[in-house]
């Protein structure tokens, strides 16, 4: 059984994940969704990839899983912890040298007119779960955003893209070509929106369970 780590965007936190967390202990997987110190103005990337491998521990079958803005933060881990698996969920992909602020311009980012904050991140989710989302949702006040980021590469693991064929914050299309261009892997695809890992957090455990099984020992 494989330790998932669990990863964030950016204004979440670990609670995020923990729909799709109850389902991967459920069939016998380590979970682990840390909150990131993204509120101190002085957190770093450094500081980011030191909560989440703290988090992990001694854990050695680890799977990386970095959702939106996680995905900068994702494959430092990966890196450090030598992970089994990196998976990007509707995730940024950073390239090296590339500030955060950065990543929007350079990957031709456009952003969709018009829509609210339901519309735009969770337009499938049921209304309570809306709420609450936007009740836990926090300010990312750090410091990394501007920062270079640090990886000299992306990590030598086996990786994946899994998108969300009704984001209408990343889209679908954005996310094929960043995957073809920066990983050279064509993405995988289910239904939902940007947080689907709310609205559908089964069918997204199942295949982050399925991808580990492709590389399981």
């Amino acid at each position: 059984m494989a330790t998932f780590a669990l990863i964030h965007g950016g204004g979440g936190s670990g609670w995020d994940w923990h729909l799709v967390a109850a389902r991967l202990k459920a069939s016998g997987h380590e979970v682990v969704a840390p909150d990131l110190p993204i509120e101190n103005p002085q957190a770093t990337f450094a500081d980011f990839t030191d909560t989440v491998v703290s988090a992990i521990g001694e854990a050695r079958d680890v799977v990386v899983v970095g959702h939106s803005y996680g995905g900068f933060t994702a494959p430092l881990v990966a890196e450090r912890v030598g992970a089994r698996l990196l998976v990007f969920v509707a995730g940024m992909v950073p390239a090296p040298g590339e500030a955060p602020g950065e990543w929007w311009g350079n990957v031709g980012f456009e952003s969709a007119e018009g829509l609210s904050v339901t519309e735009q991140f969770m337009a499938d989710l049921p209304a309570d779960l809306a709420e609450e989302n936007e009740r836990r949702g926090r300010d990312q006040n750090s410091a990394e955003y501007s920062a270079a980021w640090p990886g000299e590469r992306l990590p030598d693991v086996p990786t994946k893209v899994l998108l969300f064929r009704d984001d209408r914050f990343f889209s679908a299309d954005l996310l094929r070509r960043v995957a073809r261009e920066r990983l050279g892997i064509d993405a995988d695809e289910m239904a939902g929106s940007h947080l689907a890992l709310l609205s559908r957090p089964d069918e997204l455990a199942d295949r982050l369970m399925a991808y580990y099984a492709t590389v399981a020992g």
